[in-house]
C-alpha cells in the first residue's frame, strides 16, 4: 500500500479526457500541469496542485482564510472591506488575515513591519505594511552588477497598525490606504505573496488568469455575403489519415469547453474538409489590445512541415510574441488564403491590423488585396532571408562574404539611395547581375527592404520573429509519425506556457520598478513604458548622449538639426517645431517602432524640454495597455 507521500512522488501531470487530452491547472496558482515536475495533492483530492503549491499544503506554510470561503459563497463579500480606527479583533493574526484579504481583493501584499512586544514578549502592537514599503539598501559593489534586479521596494506608506487593549483584544490605531505605485491587475493576484493561499474550497480563493470579461462573450459578427464556405477546386494538399476526425473532435470539445470559442471550415467541390481555423476568447481579447500589427506565419512551407499550421502572430506590450488564432491550411490557392482572412476578421468582431506581415507567396498577395485593402502589406525580411539560402545556396559557397552583404542591405540599411546603390555594388562585386531570384527580388523592395517601409509602423514585430521559438516548438508535433490530437494537446501546451509568460511579465511590470539615474526623460519613460520597452528606450538614451548637434536651418517656428551619431559618425536631419514641439527625423524610428529616437531626444535636450511629449508614448507600449478599455489602438501618423 502506497503512503501519501509515496503516492504524491509518483504523480505526473493529469491529463483532460473531455475528447482530447490536454494539461491540468493548478487549483490554487493556475500554473499549468506541464510546467511543473509533478502535480500533488490539495484539499480537493490527489494531483490539484502544482508542485510548489502542493508542498505548502503539506507543511502547513499556507494559511486557510475563512474569510475567502465566505468570500466564494456571497459575491458581495469579495469587494474590499478597508479596516476602521478602532475596529476590533481577537488576535493579531485575525488582524493580519482581515487585512490581508482587503489587499489581496485591492491588488498589493501584506508583510508585518513593526512588532512592539513587551517586557514578557507579548505582543504589545503590529504594524502591517504594504511589502513596497522602505527602500533597498545597496549591498557592496551594487553599482557593478550589469543587469540589477529591479527595485519592489520604493517607500510606499500604505499600512495598518494595530495595539493590545487592557482586554486583550487588538485594535485599529492607524491606517493609511493611499499607494504609491499601480496596483497588480486582477488576473495576477494570485501572484502576490501574501496571496498565496488556500481556503478549503479549493480555486475560490485565487482567480483564474485565463478568466475572461464578459464583454468577450458577445455574438460574432455575421460573415459577410461574399464569404465562400466552399472552394471551387479540389484541395491542394492531402490530410493523413484520422486527421478529419481529430479536427471535428477537437473543435467540439474547445466549444464546449468555451462558449466563446470560434471556429469555421472549408470544404472543397469534393465536400471534403480542407481548411481550418480556430481561436479562443483571450486571443480575442488580446487582438483588441494589440491587433494593429498581424503577421501571418507560413514558414511550414519552406521547413518540410507535413501539416500546414498557419499562426497568426503578434506582439505585445512586453514584446512578447502572441497567437491571435491558428488554422490548417490544406488548400494554398489565392481563394483560401482569403477565406482565412474573411474569417479571421468576422472572429476579431470586424476588426482587422493595419499591417500585415507575410512570405512573398502570390496568393497571399491576392488575398490580402482583396479581402483587407485598407491593410499595408509587409514582406517579412526574415522569410526572405531563409528564401535566399535555399535559392541561393550555390552562390553562397562560391562567393565568401555574399551572405554577409545580403542580409546588410535586408537588416540594416535604412535609407532607399543607400539601400539601392548597396545592391548594385554587391551584384556588381560577385558578379551575379543576372540572376532572375534576385531581379525578382528586387523589383518587390518596396514591400520588405528597410528604407522603403520606415514610414509604416510595425511594431519592429520582424526583429521579434526572427529569434521566435512558437513554430520551432511545434514542427516536431506536425510530422506524419504523430497524430493531430497530440499536436493539438502541444499546442494549448505553447498557448499555457505563452500566457503564464505575459502574466508574469505584467505582475512584475506592476510590483517592481527599475533604477532610474538622474534624468527626466528616463523616469518619465520608466514610469510609461513596460520595463522591455524602456530597455530600448535606454539605449536610444545612450544615442542621444552619443550624438554631436549642428543647427542647419530655422523658419518661423521650424528648425532643422544636422545630428552625426559619434559611434557610427552617420548623419541624420531632425526637424522640429516649436509651437507644439513635434519632431521628425530622418530616421524614422518612431514611425517604424513606435519608440522616439535618440537624435530627437538630443534635439529636444537641446531647447531645454527635458521631458518628451506625450504624444510619443504610444498605448502599445505602455505598462496599463490593456486597463484603457475604451480607448482605439494608436500608432504613430
Amino acid at each position: 500500500m502506497e503512503t501519501d507521500q509515496e503516492m504524491e512522488q509518483n504523480d505526473q501531470p493529469v491529463v483532460r479526457t473531455n475528447g482530447v487530452n490536454g494539461p491540468t491547472k493548478c487549483r490554487q496558482c493556475g500554473l499549468s500541469s506541464i510546467l511543473t515536475s509533478h502535480m500533488r495533492s490539495g484539499p480537493e483530492g490527489r494531483r490539484t496542485l502544482c508542485n510548489a503549491c502542493g508542498i505548502a499544503w503539506r507543511k502547513g506554510k499556507l494559511r486557510k482564510l475563512v474569510a475567502y470561503e465566505n468570500a466564494a459563497r456571497d459575491p458581495e463579500s469579495s469587494r474590499p472591506v478597508p479596516p476602521e480606527i478602532d475596529m476590533e479583533f481577537e488576535n493579531e493574526d485575525k488582524a493580519y488575515e482581515f487585512y490581508n484579504k482587503y489587499a489581496g481583493l485591492t491588488g498589493f501584499s501584506v508583510r508585518k513591519g513593526w512588532i512592539g512586544k513587551t517586557s514578557a514578549k507579548m505582543i504589545r502592537s503590529v504594524t502591517l505594511v504594504c511589502s513596497r514599503e522602505g527602500f533597498k539598501k545597496d549591498k557592496k559593489g551594487y553599482g557593478e552588477v550589469k543587469r540589477p534586479k529591479p527595485d519592489t521596494r520604493i517607500g510606499c506608506l500604505a499600512r495598518v497598525t494595530i495595539k493590545r487593549t487592557p482586554s486583550g483584544t487588538y485594535q485599529v490605531k492607524e491606517f493609511i490606504a493611499e499607494h504609491n505605485h499601480p496596483l497588480a491587475p486582477p488576473s495576477a493576484l494570485h501572484l502576490l505573496r501574501s496571496q498565496r493561499v488556500l481556503s478549503n474550497s479549493g480555486n475560490a480563493s485565487a482567480p483564474d488568469p485565463y478568466d475572461e470579461p464578459a464583454e468577450f462573450t458577445r455574438s460574432l459578427n455575421f460573415f459577410p455575403p461574399s464569404y465562400r464556405m466552399s472552394l471551387r477546386s479540389k484541395r491542394t494538399r492531402d490530410m493523413q489519415s484520422g486527421d478529419a476526425e481529430a479536427i471535428m473532435n477537437y473543435l467540439q470539445s474547445m466549444r464546449c469547453n468555451d462558449p466563446s470559442f470560434f471556429s469555421a471550415f472549408q470544404l472543397d467541390e469534393d465536400d471534403r474538409l480542407t481548411n481550418v481555423f480556430w481561436v479562443d476568447a483571450k486571443s480575442i481579447q488580446n487582438f483588441k489590445y494589440f491587433g494593429d500589427v498581424v503577421c501571418l506565419d507560413t514558414s511550414y512551407k519552406s521547413n518540410g512541415y507535413s501539416r500546414p499550421i498557419v499562426p497568426f502572430l503578434g506582439l505585445n506590450h512586453h514584446r512578447q510574441v502572441i497567437i491571435f488564432g491558428a488554422a490548417l491550411l490544406y488548400d494554398e490557392t489565392a481563394e483560401s488564403f482569403g477565406w482565412l482572412l474573411e474569417t479571421f476578421k468576422t472572429a476579431m468582431h470586424g476588426d482587422k491590423p493595419k499591417l500585415i506581415v507575410t512570405d512573398r507567396a502570390v496568393e497571399i498577395s491576392d488575398a490580402v488585396s482583396a479581402v483587407w485593402p485598407g491593410t499595408f502589406h509587409l514582406v517579412c525580411p526574415w522569410q526572405v532571408h531563409q528564401s535566399m539560402v535555399k535559392s541561393l545556396g550555390s552562390i553562397i559557397q562560391s562567393n565568401r562574404g555574399f551572405l554577409k552583404e545580403f542580409t546588410r542591405c535586408i537588416y540594416d540599411i535604412e535609407n532607399e539611395h543607400e539601400f539601392v546603390s548597396a545592391w548594385q555594388e554587391m551584384l556588381e562585386r560577385f558578379n551575379i547581375r543576372q540572376n532572375e531570384w534576385l531581379s525578382a527580388l528586387f523589383v518587390e523592395r518596396e514591400r520588405w527592404a528597410q528604407g522603403y517601409v520606415r514610414h509604416i509602423f510595425c511594431a519592429d514585430i520582424t526583429s521579434a520573429l526572427r529569434t521566435c521559438s512558437l513554430t520551432n516548438f511545434l514542427k516536431r508535433y506536425l510530422c506524419v509519425q504523430t497524430d493531430l490530437i497530440t499536436f493539438f494537446k502541444h499546442y494549448e501546451q505553447m498557448l499555457d506556457e505563452q500566457r503564464f509568460l505575459e502574466l508574469q511579465a505584467d505582475f512584475r511590470a506592476t510590483q517592481s520598478a527599475v533604477r532610474v539615474p538622474p534624468s527626466k526623460m528616463l523616469r518619465q519613460a520608466a514610469e510609461s513604458y513596460t520595463p522591455a520597452v524602456y530597455e530600448i528606450f535606454k539605449r536610444e538614451f545612450e544615442v542621444f548622449l552619443d550624438c554631436l548637434l549642428y543647427n542647419s536651418m530655422e523658419s518661423g517656428t521650424v528648425a532643422e538639426y544636422r545630428i552625426v551619431e559619434g559611434s557610427s559618425f552617420k548623419e541624420y536631419y531632425v526637424r522640429v517645431d516649436s509651437s507644439d514641439w513635434s519632431a521628425l527625423c530622418t530616421c524614422r524610428k518612431f514611425e517604424f517602432v513606435g519608440i522616439q529616437c535618440g537624435h530627437v531626444l538630443k534635439v529636444l535636450d537641446v531647447c531645454n524640454i527635458k521631458e518628451v511629449p506625450e504624444r510619443y508614448f504610444l498605448r502599445r507600449w505602455r505598462r496599463d495597455a490593456k486597463s484603457r478599455g475604451g480607448e482605439e489602438m494608436t500608432s504613430p501618423k
